[in-house]
C-alpha cells in the first residue's frame, strides 16, 4: 500500500525537482501540495509570487492545493500553531508523510523532523545530500525553466533578480553562493518542465526592494516559515514581481 504524503510546495526549482522525483517513486501517493502564503499580501512566503500564479502552477501539475495563511512576520508559536492545525486536518485524511525539497541544511531538517514527530508524521527528503551542482544541471537537462524572483542582498546584487536560470546565470554566480541558493541566497518561480501539463504564462513586472527588521526578543537561530528565515532579518531583498497574463 502506498504511503499518503503531502508535498511542501514553494513554487520554486527545488520543489519542482523534488516533486518530479517523488511522482516517479511508487512508494508514495501525494494527497496535496502545501504552500505557505503571506496572509496580508497573498503571495507565496519569501518568494513573493502572487497567489494567482501559484494556482496556475497547481492546476498545471494536477494536484490538490492546501494553503496555509501566515501573518507577514509570525512568531514561531504562531507559525507552528497554523502548521499543526493544518497537519492535524491532513492526518485525519490518512496522510502520514511530509515531503520537502531541502538539500543539505542539517539544523533545518532536524527542526522539521522533530516537529513532525510530535504529531506522528515522518519527513521525506528526495534531494538530500545530492551535490547542488549536480542538481541544478539535472534540473536544466530535464527541461525545467525557472526565473529568480527574490535575492538576498547579503549574497547577490539587484542584477540577479529577474534572470532565468541557465548556464550563464550559474557561471555568473559568485564562488561563495550555492548554485541552488540553499543558503537563502535566492528564490525562484518554476514555470515549465516535465511536471506541468502546460507552461505557466506570465509577464515580468517591476523590481522592488524590501528590508526586514529583526523582531524584538526573537532568537536569530529560529527558522519557521522559510528555509532560511534567520537571513530574512536585517537584510534587504530584491523582488521581481510576476504578473498573470
Amino acid at each position: 500500500m502506498k504511503k499518503k504524503a503531502l508535498f511542501n510546495w514553494s513554487s520554486g526549482k527545488d520543489s519542482a525537482l523534488a516533486l518530479y522525483k517523488t511522482l516517479k517513486n511508487p512508494e508514495f501517493e501525494i494527497s496535496c501540495l502545501l504552500t505557505s502564503v503571506n496572509q496580508q499580501f497573498q503571495r507565496v512566503s519569501m518568494h513573493g509570487v502572487r497567489v494567482e500564479l501559484l494556482h496556475q502552477q497547481v492546476k498545471s501539475i494536477g494536484l490538490p492545493l492546501e494553503i496555509m495563511q501566515i501573518p507577514e512576520m509570525p512568531t514561531m508559536e504562531v507559525y507552528e500553531a497554523v502548521m499543526n492545525k493544518t497537519l492535524g486536518k491532513l492526518k485525519e485524511q490518512g496522510v502520514t508523510h511530509s515531503i520537502f525539497g531541502d538539500i543539505f541544511l542539517e539544523d533545518l531538517r532536524k527542526y522539521r523532523e522533530d516537529k513532525l514527530a510530535e504529531i506522528g508524521f515522518e519527513g521525506v527528503f528526495p534531494l538530500w545530500k545530492v551535490q547542488t551542482k549536480d542538481l541544478i544541471q539535472e534540473f536544466i537537462s530535464l527541461g525545467f525553466k525557472t526565473i529568480v524572483v527574490c535575492v538576498n542582498e547579503r549574497h547577490l546584487d539587484k542584477s540577479f533578480v529577474g534572470r532565468f536560470i541557465d548556464q550563464d546565470f550559474i557561471n555568473d554566480l559568485p564562488e561563495n553562493v550555492d548554485v541552488c541558493g540553499e543558503n537563502g541566497e535566492f528564490h525562484t518561480f518554476t514555470f515549465d518542465g516535465p511536471i506541468f501539463s502546460k507552461l505557466i504564462d506570465f509577464e515580468i513586472g517591476e523590481i522592488v526592494y524590501r528590508k526586514y527588521e529583526r523582531p524584538e526578543n526573537e532568537d536569530s537561530s529560529d527558522t519557521a516559515c522559510d528555509t532560511n528565515a534567520s537571513d530574512a532579518f536585517d537584510y534587504g531583498f530584491w523582488y521581481c514581481d510576476l504578473l498573470e497574463k
